[in-house]
Parts: C-alpha cells; sequence; structure tokens
C-alpha cells in the first residue's frame, strides 16, 4: 500500500496530534533543567513551578493596585476588540466581494482599489491609524479591519467569480434579477467559504491587535505582554502566549464546527473532492 493511501485510525490520529507538542514539553523540561542547574536564577527558561505561581498570580489573586484579576481582564478587552473587528471585516467582505465578483462594473471599479489596499501593510500605517482615529479602541479595531477586510474581499470575489456560469444563466433564464440571484444563487454558496476566509486570517488578526495593545492600551493580552517585558517575566509571558493560541484554537474549531453544523452540504462535497 502506497503512504497517500494509509489513513491513520482514530487513535493513531490522536496520538500523532499530540506527539509534536508532548516532544516539545520534554525538550523545553530538559533546556529548563539544564539552565537553572547551571544558574537558579535564570529567567529564560523558567521552572514549571513558576508558571504554576504565575498563573495563580495572574488568573486567581487580585491586583493589589487595581483588585481586578487580570488574566481575565486582559483577555476580555481583547476579545472585544478582535471579535468585532472579525464581525466587521467578515460582513463588509461579504458584501464587497459577492458585488465586484458579481457585476463587472463593480469589480472594474473597486477591484483595482481593495487590491492596492491588500498589498499596504497594515503596520506601516498604525501611526497614521492612531493620529487620525486617536488612541482608544477605534484605531484597534481599524487596524485589524484594515488587515483583513480586503483579503477577506479579494478571496471571496474569486470565490464568486468561480461559481458555474450554468447556474447563473439558468437562474436568469428563469427570471431572477441580478439581486435575487446573488441573494438566492450566489450567497448561499459563498457563506461556507467566508467561514474558510475567516478561519484563515485569525492568525494576522491576532497579530494586528498585539500590536495596537502594545503600543496604545492599558489593558489587553498584547499589552499585558509587552509591559512585562521589561522585566523580563518568562514565567508570565509564555502562558500568555500560551492562553493566546489556546483562544485562537478555540475559535478556530468553533467557527469549523459552525461550517460543519450550518452547511453540512459543503463540507460533503468537499469530502468527495
Amino acid at each position: 500500500m502506497r503512504l497517500m493511501n494509509s489513513k491513520p485510525s482514530r487513535a493513531m490520529r490522536l496520538t500523532l496530534n499530540l506527539l509534536p507538542f508532548a516532544i516539545l514539553l520534554v525538550i523545553y523540561t530538559l533546556a529548563s533543567d539544564a539552565r537553572l542547574l547551571e544558574n537558579p536564577s535564570d529567567k529564560l527558561l523558567p521552572a514549571w513551578s513558576s508558571f504554576a505561581d504565575a498563573i495563580e498570580r495572574m488568573a486567581f489573586t487580585p491586583s493589589k493596585r487595581t483588585g481586578e484579576y487580570l488574566l481575565w481582564v486582559d483577555t476580555l478587552a481583547s476579545l472585544q476588540r478582535l471579535l468585532l473587528a472579525v464581525g466587521i471585516s467578515a460582513l463588509i467582505g461579504l458584501i464587497l466581494g459577492v458585488v465586484n465578483g458579481m457585476l463587472p462594473v463593480m469589480r472594474a471599479t473597486f477591484s483595482p482599489l481593495v487590491t492596492a489596499i491588500s498589498l499596504i501593510p497594515p503596520m506601516a500605517i498604525l501611526p497614521v491609524l492612531f493620529i487620525v482615529f486617536g488612541l482608544g479602541e477605534l484605531s484597534k479595531v481599524m487596524l485589524i479591519i484594515i488587515g483583513i477586510c480586503p483579503i477577506l474581499i479579494r478571496d471571496l470575489q474569486q470565490r464568486t467569480q468561480s461559481l458555474p456560469v450554468e447556474q447563473l444563466l439558468k437562474a436568469q433564464t428563469l427570471g431572477a434579477n441580478s439581486w435575487q440571484i446573488m441573494i438566492r444563487v450566489v450567497l448561499p454558496q459563498i457563506l461556507p467559504p467566508l467561514i474558510s476566509a475567516v478561519r484563515l486570517t485569525l492568525g494576522s488578526a491576532w497579530l494586528f491587535l498585539i500590536a495596537g495593545e502594545a503600543i496604545a492600551a492599558t489593558e489587553g493580552l498584547g499589552y499585558r505582554i509587552f509591559l512585562i517585558r521589561r522585566y523580563l517575566a518568562m514565567d508570565v509571558i509564555l502562558p500568555y502566549v500560551l492562553w493566546i493560541a489556546l483562544l485562537a484554537f478555540v475559535m478556530d474549531t468553533l467557527l469549523r464546527l459552525l461550517s460543519a453544523k450550518a452547511f453540512p452540504w459543503y463540507h460533503g462535497k468537499r469530502e468527495q473532492e
């Protein structure tokens, strides 16, 4: 049997999923023990007990200054910014992507502009955003929108243009106008790719969020990481990084499950292909 045709069982697949993480944990443990044996005060690779103490301090002990549980306050602030920006980006991307893909006049007008904006590094215009929108929440949300929205528009435009021409011709033959074709024919087929596109841009959205919070914020996961970096507090930084990765993984999983539940016909077709 060829290797490409060999599919692992469910138990084997779970084992293979966990194997790289287990290897990384072992490597970190060995490296940390070696560094701490040489220098017990080393901060680069803290011991697991230091992580436990830091998590207890940040998540389950009120701050002496504010009385807040810092990890949960930071998480709530970051998620509010991220979810708002991603939601707005998905809505704009869906509307402009379908319109550009369906209407040649709109595509000729807006597609070059969207392409040009998508090629501008969002971090390069971060100072402009702070000047125009201030140092509040709006500038951070706009940074994420500018970073991922053009990508969503271009992806959904291509998805719309790749729909079978026969479907559109049959709908026109049956008397449907452009609006009806968009709503009844195009939109149901574009929603699953929209969720897939959002999943692919989540990593970039988190990147822009952390960058915005690091420069101008008073709370948030990115703010906290860059605040304590001056103390080389890796026992706090690494758990925060892992917490961000876990949040991103949960969001990606929820979107995947939502897509599978809402559009089983789409995923069934993909499996057949």
